[in-house]
């Protein structure tokens, strides 16, 4: 299993949910997003539906009526009903249950650095999680860190 830390510093959390989005909607994958808030979950919904240039990415919440069709789910857990194998977990709180995707990426902001550092420990002690960290570069880009 895969650990993604990306750590949030130039582009606000709903422009990355996008870009993440659109990779891996790209890879022909299917994707779960989460977050606790349900405002949040409601404003990366629209982020995503209005993600410009006239195109979109479609999605609906876990628990609505055709979950298992949509490519993307806005979920308040890490429910897949859709099977994705890939889930963001945008409001910087990880949760166990993340372990059952094949990538987990997790969002932080600079408030949420230190937690994110105990984490990164926690999880590098396991043998069945790799770990990778990717900042944000000036242009808006993303590259792996250490």
């Amino acid at each position: 299993m895969l650990v993604d830390f990306y750590q949030l510093s130039r582009d606000p959390v709903d422009v990355t949910v996008v870009k993440l989005a659109r990779k891996v909607m790209q890879a022909g994958e299917r994707l779960v997003v989460v977050a606790s808030d349900e405002g949040l979950r409601e404003h990366l919904s629209e982020a995503l539906w209005q993600h410009g240039n006239g195109s979109f990415l479609a999605n609906g919440p876990a628990d609505g009526p055709h979950a298992a069709r949509q490519p993307i789910l806005i979920s308040a857990d890490c429910a897949a009903p859709n099977e994705a194998r890939m889930a963001i977990l945008a409001d910087g709180r990880w949760r166990d249950e993340a372990t059952r995707f094949d990538r987990a990426m997790l969002l932080f902001d600079a408030d949420a650095t230190e937690a994110a550092r105990g984490l990164w420990r926690e999880l590098a002690a396991r043998e069945d999680i790799e770990n990778r960290i990717f900042k944000q570069t000036p242009e808006g880009g993303w590259r792996e860190g250490r």
